[in-house]
C-alpha cells in the first residue's frame, strides 16, 4: 500500500472509528440474523463427546477469562446436554500471549467435503 492510499485509510479510519468492533466487547448482543454459521452435518454421523482434558492452573485462568468474556458478549451459551463436545486447545503465540482454538477434528470429519466451494474466478 502506497504512502497516500494509507494515509486515506488511516484518515477514514479515525473519522468513522465508532462504527467499527475493535474487539468482542464491542459487538454485545450481535443479532444471529446478521450472522450464524450452520454445519451441514451427515445424518448418519454419531456425536463424538471428546474425553475431559486436565489444564495446568495457568492456562486454566486463561481459558476461563476468554470463555467469560465470550459469554458477556453473547457469542456463546452455556447448554446442559451437548451432542457434540469439543475440547479447547491453548496454544502459546510468538508474542507471549495465550490463543484459545477448539479440536473440531471429530466433527469436521462428519461434513461432506466441498471440493470446489467457488466458481471459477477469471
Amino acid at each position: 500500500m502506497g504512502a497516500d492510499l494509507k494515509e486515506k485509510v488511516i484518515t477514514i479510519i479515525r473519522q468513522y472509528h465508532e462504527v467499527f468492533a475493535w474487539g468482542s466487547e464491542d459487538m454485545l448482543g450481535l443479532d444471529p440474523k446478521t450472522a450464524k454459521h450452520c454445519l451441514n452435518v451427515q445424518l448418519e454421523a454419531k456425536p463424538v463427546k471428546q474425553k475431559k482434558r486436565t489444564f495446568v492452573v495457568e492456562r486454566q485462568k486463561v481459558i476461563e477469562a476468554e470463555v467469560e468474556k465470550l459469554l458477556e458478549a453473547k457469542f456463546i451459551e452455556e447448554i446442559e446436554y451437548p451432542d457434540w463436545l469439543a475440547n479447547v486447545v491453548v496454544v502459546k503465540k510468538s508474542n507471549g500471549k495465550w490463543r484459545i482454538c477448539v479440536d473440531y477434528t471429530d466433527l469436521n470429519k462428519t461434513c461432506p467435503k466441498d471440493h470446489y466451494p467457488l466458481s471459477s474466478i477469471d
